[in-house]
Protein backbone atom coordinates (compact mmCIF):
# COMPACT_ATOMS: atom_id res chain seq x y z
CA UNK A 1 0.00 0.00 0.00
CA UNK A 2 2.82 2.35 0.69
CA UNK A 3 4.77 1.60 -2.63
CA UNK A 4 1.17 2.33 -4.65
CA UNK A 5 0.60 5.78 -2.37
CA UNK A 6 4.35 6.63 -3.23
CA UNK A 7 3.62 6.02 -7.04
CA UNK A 8 0.46 7.93 -6.75
CA UNK A 9 2.15 11.03 -5.26
CA UNK A 10 4.58 10.97 -7.80
CA UNK A 11 2.08 10.64 -10.36
CA UNK A 12 0.17 13.51 -9.13
CA UNK A 13 3.89 15.60 -8.77
CA UNK A 14 4.37 14.88 -12.63
CA UNK A 15 0.77 15.67 -13.83
CA UNK A 16 1.40 19.06 -11.80
CA UNK A 17 4.89 19.73 -13.66
CA UNK A 18 3.42 19.42 -16.91
CA UNK A 19 0.57 21.59 -16.16
CA UNK A 20 3.05 24.16 -14.86
CA UNK A 21 4.95 23.90 -18.15
CA UNK A 22 2.23 24.73 -20.40
CA UNK A 23 1.01 27.85 -18.85
CA UNK A 24 2.27 30.95 -19.77
CA UNK A 25 4.19 33.13 -17.32
CA UNK A 26 0.88 34.97 -15.99
CA UNK A 27 -0.88 32.41 -15.54
CA UNK A 28 2.04 30.40 -13.37
CA UNK A 29 2.46 33.99 -11.48
CA UNK A 30 -1.63 34.35 -11.10
CA UNK A 31 -1.22 30.33 -9.30
CA UNK A 32 1.62 31.35 -6.94
CA UNK A 33 -0.53 34.36 -6.01
CA UNK A 34 -3.76 32.31 -5.13
CA UNK A 35 -1.64 29.51 -3.35
CA UNK A 36 -0.03 32.62 -1.31
CA UNK A 37 -3.24 33.71 -0.48
CA UNK A 38 -4.37 30.52 0.78
CA UNK A 39 -1.37 30.02 3.07
CA UNK A 40 -2.19 32.91 4.58
CA UNK A 41 -5.81 33.58 4.92
CA UNK A 42 -6.62 33.76 8.44
CA UNK A 43 -3.27 35.49 9.36
CA UNK A 44 -4.82 38.86 9.46
CA UNK A 45 -3.51 39.62 12.97
CA UNK A 46 0.03 38.54 12.70
CA UNK A 47 0.25 40.69 9.14
CA UNK A 48 -0.72 43.73 11.55
CA UNK A 49 1.69 42.92 14.26
CA UNK A 50 4.42 42.56 11.27
CA UNK A 51 3.26 46.22 9.78
CA UNK A 52 3.41 47.48 13.23
CA UNK A 53 6.53 46.23 13.58
CA UNK A 54 8.16 47.68 10.09
CA UNK A 55 6.84 51.38 11.32
CA UNK A 56 7.56 51.68 14.45
CA UNK A 57 10.89 50.29 13.29
CA UNK A 58 11.28 52.79 10.12
CA UNK A 59 10.13 55.54 12.51
CA UNK A 60 12.86 54.50 15.56
CA UNK A 61 15.38 54.69 12.61
CA UNK A 62 14.39 58.12 11.14
CA UNK A 63 14.82 59.34 14.56
CA UNK A 64 18.34 57.54 14.79
CA UNK A 65 19.83 58.43 11.52
CA UNK A 66 18.67 62.38 12.09
CA UNK A 67 20.68 62.57 15.45
CA UNK A 68 23.47 60.64 14.27
CA UNK A 69 23.95 63.31 10.87
CA UNK A 70 23.39 66.24 13.01
CA UNK A 71 25.77 65.01 16.28
CA UNK A 72 28.56 63.40 13.73
CA UNK A 73 27.81 64.50 10.17
CA UNK A 74 31.50 63.49 8.89
CA UNK A 75 30.90 59.21 10.32
CA UNK A 76 27.40 59.65 9.18
CA UNK A 77 28.79 60.18 5.15
CA UNK A 78 31.59 58.41 5.70
CA UNK A 79 29.55 55.23 6.83
CA UNK A 80 27.01 55.79 4.48
CA UNK A 81 29.29 56.19 1.17
CA UNK A 82 30.61 52.97 2.10
CA UNK A 83 27.36 51.25 2.48
CA UNK A 84 26.44 52.48 -1.03
CA UNK A 85 29.62 51.19 -2.35
CA UNK A 86 29.41 47.77 -0.81
CA UNK A 87 25.74 46.65 -0.40
CA UNK A 88 24.80 46.82 -4.45
CA UNK A 89 27.79 45.09 -4.79
CA UNK A 90 26.72 42.34 -2.46
CA UNK A 91 23.33 41.57 -4.61
CA UNK A 92 25.51 41.93 -7.94
CA UNK A 93 27.66 39.11 -6.97
CA UNK A 94 24.61 37.02 -5.60
CA UNK A 95 22.32 37.77 -8.43
CA UNK A 96 25.04 37.68 -10.91
CA UNK A 97 24.20 41.11 -12.53
CA UNK A 98 27.97 41.05 -14.40
CA UNK A 99 26.92 44.22 -16.42
CA UNK A 100 26.54 46.39 -13.51
CA UNK A 101 29.51 44.78 -12.08
CA UNK A 102 31.75 45.86 -15.12
CA UNK A 103 30.58 49.59 -14.57
CA UNK A 104 31.10 49.36 -11.03
CA UNK A 105 34.31 48.81 -11.78
CA UNK A 106 35.31 50.87 -13.85
CA UNK A 107 33.90 53.67 -11.86
CA UNK A 108 35.80 52.01 -8.85
CA UNK A 109 38.92 52.59 -10.57
CA UNK A 110 38.83 55.43 -11.91
CA UNK A 111 37.30 57.31 -8.57
CA UNK A 112 40.09 55.79 -6.70
CA UNK A 113 42.63 57.39 -8.69
CA UNK A 114 41.05 60.79 -8.93
CA UNK A 115 40.58 60.33 -4.48
CA UNK A 116 44.25 59.37 -4.42
CA UNK A 117 45.25 62.75 -6.42
CA UNK A 118 43.17 64.39 -4.50
CA UNK A 119 44.30 63.74 -1.00
CA UNK A 120 48.06 64.11 -2.08
CA UNK A 121 50.15 66.54 -0.23
CA UNK A 122 51.62 68.94 -1.98
CA UNK A 123 48.45 69.26 -4.34
CA UNK A 124 49.03 70.26 -7.63
CA UNK A 125 47.79 73.40 -8.93
CA UNK A 126 46.04 71.22 -12.08
CA UNK A 127 44.24 68.95 -9.62
CA UNK A 128 40.89 70.53 -8.36
CA UNK A 129 40.13 71.40 -11.91
CA UNK A 130 41.13 67.78 -13.07
CA UNK A 131 38.56 66.30 -10.14
CA UNK A 132 35.97 68.21 -10.74
CA UNK A 133 35.86 67.63 -14.34
CA UNK A 134 35.87 64.18 -13.95
CA UNK A 135 32.88 64.29 -11.17
CA UNK A 136 30.76 66.64 -13.58
CA UNK A 137 30.85 64.42 -16.48
CA UNK A 138 29.78 61.52 -13.76
CA UNK A 139 26.78 63.61 -12.68
CA UNK A 140 25.76 64.49 -16.23
CA UNK A 141 26.58 61.11 -17.41
CA UNK A 142 23.65 60.39 -14.71
CA UNK A 143 21.30 62.69 -15.10
CA UNK A 144 21.06 61.92 -18.71
CA UNK A 145 21.13 58.34 -18.27
CA UNK A 146 18.23 59.17 -15.35
CA UNK A 147 15.98 61.13 -17.57
CA UNK A 148 16.74 58.70 -20.62
CA UNK A 149 15.20 55.74 -17.97
CA UNK A 150 12.42 57.78 -16.46
CA UNK A 151 11.28 58.16 -20.29
CA UNK A 152 11.47 54.56 -21.36
CA UNK A 153 8.90 54.16 -18.01
CA UNK A 154 6.72 56.44 -19.44
CA UNK A 155 6.86 54.91 -22.76
CA UNK A 156 6.04 51.72 -21.68
CA UNK A 157 3.66 52.80 -19.32
CA UNK A 158 1.44 54.94 -21.69
CA UNK A 159 1.87 51.63 -24.51
CA UNK A 160 4.05 52.85 -26.98
CA UNK A 161 6.62 50.19 -27.01
CA UNK A 162 3.52 48.25 -28.45
CA UNK A 163 3.77 50.11 -31.50
CA UNK A 164 7.60 49.19 -32.15
CA UNK A 165 6.72 45.25 -31.25
CA UNK A 166 8.94 45.52 -28.06
CA UNK A 167 7.75 43.72 -25.14
CA UNK A 168 6.19 45.23 -22.09
CA UNK A 169 8.65 43.11 -19.79
CA UNK A 170 11.90 44.10 -22.10
CA UNK A 171 11.07 48.03 -22.06
CA UNK A 172 9.96 48.22 -18.80
CA UNK A 173 13.53 46.07 -17.57
CA UNK A 174 15.65 48.94 -19.99
CA UNK A 175 13.98 51.96 -18.23
CA UNK A 176 13.99 50.77 -14.45
CA UNK A 177 17.57 49.88 -15.24
CA UNK A 178 18.85 52.82 -16.97
CA UNK A 179 17.05 54.72 -14.08
CA UNK A 180 18.79 52.95 -11.41
CA UNK A 181 22.21 53.54 -12.98
CA UNK A 182 21.66 57.19 -13.27
CA UNK A 183 20.59 57.49 -9.69
CA UNK A 184 23.24 55.36 -8.23
CA UNK A 185 26.36 56.93 -9.95
CA UNK A 186 24.89 60.47 -9.24
CA UNK A 187 24.35 59.80 -5.65
CA UNK A 188 28.38 57.89 -5.19
CA UNK A 189 29.92 60.56 -7.68
CA UNK A 190 27.98 63.31 -5.28
CA UNK A 191 29.62 61.72 -2.49
CA UNK A 192 32.98 61.42 -3.41
CA UNK A 193 33.49 64.98 -5.00
CA UNK A 194 32.27 66.32 -1.48
CA UNK A 195 35.06 64.07 -0.02
CA UNK A 196 37.80 65.46 -2.41
CA UNK A 197 36.35 69.05 -2.23
CA UNK A 198 37.25 69.11 1.39
CA UNK A 199 40.56 67.82 1.30
CA UNK A 200 41.84 69.83 -1.57
CA UNK A 201 40.50 73.04 -0.23
CA UNK A 202 41.49 72.26 3.63
CA UNK A 203 45.08 71.44 1.77
CA UNK A 204 45.36 74.34 -0.22
CA UNK A 205 44.57 75.94 3.20
CA UNK A 206 41.65 78.84 2.02
CA UNK A 207 38.82 76.61 3.60
CA UNK A 208 38.08 74.87 7.06
CA UNK A 209 34.72 73.09 7.92
CA UNK A 210 35.90 74.60 11.30
CA UNK A 211 37.31 78.07 13.08
CA UNK A 212 39.72 80.37 10.76
CA UNK A 213 41.68 79.52 7.44
CA UNK A 214 45.49 78.62 7.68
CA UNK A 215 45.55 81.08 5.07
CA UNK A 216 45.07 84.56 3.75
CA UNK A 217 42.81 84.87 0.42
CA UNK A 218 44.32 87.68 -1.64
CA UNK A 219 42.42 89.55 -4.27
CA UNK A 220 44.14 87.60 -7.07
CA UNK A 221 43.79 84.05 -6.12
CA UNK A 222 40.85 81.75 -6.24
CA UNK A 223 40.50 79.98 -3.26
CA UNK A 224 38.91 76.41 -4.89
CA UNK A 225 42.19 75.98 -6.69
CA UNK A 226 44.66 78.11 -5.31
CA UNK A 227 45.57 79.32 -8.44
CA UNK A 228 45.78 83.22 -9.96
CA UNK A 229 42.02 84.52 -11.05
CA UNK A 230 43.60 87.10 -13.80
CA UNK A 231 47.05 85.58 -15.45
CA UNK A 232 49.06 88.12 -18.12
CA UNK A 233 49.59 87.12 -21.27
CA UNK A 234 53.58 86.06 -20.51
CA UNK A 235 52.29 83.79 -17.31
CA UNK A 236 50.98 80.20 -17.28
CA UNK A 237 47.85 79.54 -15.64
CA UNK A 238 44.19 79.51 -16.46
CA UNK A 239 42.49 81.77 -18.52
CA UNK A 240 38.69 81.62 -18.37
CA UNK A 241 35.44 83.73 -16.74
CA UNK A 242 35.18 84.71 -13.49
CA UNK A 243 32.16 84.65 -10.82
CA UNK A 244 31.49 86.84 -8.00
CA UNK A 245 29.57 85.92 -4.95
CA UNK A 246 27.77 87.98 -3.10
CA UNK A 247 30.32 88.33 -0.33
CA UNK A 248 32.60 90.01 -3.06
CA UNK A 249 35.26 87.22 -3.15
CA UNK A 250 35.85 86.19 -6.56
CA UNK A 251 36.84 82.70 -8.14
CA UNK A 252 37.00 80.93 -11.68
CA UNK A 253 33.67 80.50 -13.02
CA UNK A 254 33.94 76.52 -13.37
CA UNK A 255 35.77 76.11 -9.90
CA UNK A 256 33.02 77.44 -7.99
CA UNK A 257 30.25 75.80 -9.73
CA UNK A 258 32.17 72.51 -9.22
CA UNK A 259 31.97 73.30 -5.79
CA UNK A 260 28.58 74.23 -5.51
CA UNK A 261 26.73 71.91 -7.78
CA UNK A 262 28.98 68.76 -7.55
CA UNK A 263 31.06 69.40 -4.09
CA UNK A 264 27.37 70.05 -2.74
CA UNK A 265 28.73 73.10 -0.93
CA UNK A 266 26.38 76.13 -0.85
CA UNK A 267 29.22 78.57 1.19
CA UNK A 268 31.95 80.76 0.33
CA UNK A 269 35.01 78.33 0.24
CA UNK A 270 36.97 81.06 2.46
CA UNK A 271 34.38 82.77 4.30
CA UNK A 272 31.57 80.57 4.41
CA UNK A 273 28.61 83.11 4.09
CA UNK A 274 25.83 81.32 2.12
CA UNK A 275 25.54 81.20 -1.54
CA UNK A 276 22.63 81.95 -3.24
CA UNK A 277 22.39 79.16 -6.07
CA UNK A 278 19.31 80.83 -8.05
CA UNK A 279 21.08 83.97 -8.74
CA UNK A 280 24.29 82.12 -9.75
CA UNK A 281 22.16 79.57 -11.99
CA UNK A 282 20.47 81.95 -14.22
CA UNK A 283 19.57 79.70 -17.23
CA UNK A 284 16.05 78.12 -15.96
CA UNK A 285 17.78 74.72 -17.56
CA UNK A 286 20.50 74.19 -14.81
CA UNK A 287 18.44 75.12 -11.96
CA UNK A 288 17.05 71.32 -12.76
CA UNK A 289 20.40 70.50 -11.41
CA UNK A 290 20.09 71.47 -7.81
CA UNK A 291 16.68 69.54 -7.84
CA UNK A 292 17.82 66.91 -8.99
CA UNK A 293 20.79 66.79 -6.38
CA UNK A 294 18.07 66.95 -3.91
CA UNK A 295 16.79 63.65 -5.33
CA UNK A 296 20.41 62.54 -4.89
CA UNK A 297 20.52 63.32 -1.80
CA UNK A 298 17.40 61.72 -0.09
CA UNK A 299 17.76 58.71 -2.59
CA UNK A 300 21.30 57.80 -0.14
CA UNK A 301 18.96 56.98 2.37
CA UNK A 302 16.76 54.34 0.14
CA UNK A 303 20.17 53.17 -1.11
CA UNK A 304 22.17 52.49 1.94
CA UNK A 305 19.97 52.48 4.87
CA UNK A 306 16.67 50.59 3.37
CA UNK A 307 18.03 47.51 2.92
CA UNK A 308 19.81 46.89 6.43
CA UNK A 309 16.28 48.50 8.16
CA UNK A 310 14.50 45.41 6.23
CA UNK A 311 16.94 43.38 7.58
CA UNK A 312 16.56 44.30 10.68
CA UNK A 313 12.58 43.98 10.53
CA UNK A 314 13.05 40.90 9.50
CA UNK A 315 15.45 39.42 11.95
CA UNK A 316 12.32 40.83 14.32
CA UNK A 317 10.37 39.14 12.72
CA UNK A 318 12.16 35.86 12.32
CA UNK A 319 12.92 36.24 16.29
CA UNK A 320 8.83 36.77 17.29
CA UNK A 321 8.20 33.81 15.04
CA UNK A 322 6.22 36.14 12.32
CA UNK A 323 6.25 35.08 9.33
Amino acid sequence: MAAVAVQVVEIESLNEQAELSKMSPEEHWKMQHEKMHVKHRGHEAMHAEMVLILIATLVIAQIVLVQWKQRHCRSYNMVTLVQMWVVPLYFTVKLYWWRFLSTWGMFSVITSYIIFRATRKPLSGRTPRMVYKWFLLIYKLSYAVGILGYLAIMFTMFGFNLLFRIKTEDSMDFGVVLLFYGLYYGVMGRDFAEICSDYMASTIGYYTGRGMPSRNLSDDICAVCGQKIFVDLDEEGIIENTYQLSCNHIFHEFCIRGWCIVGKKQTCPYCNEKVDLKRMLNNPWERTHVLYGQLLDWLRYLVAWQPIIIGFVQGINYTFGLE
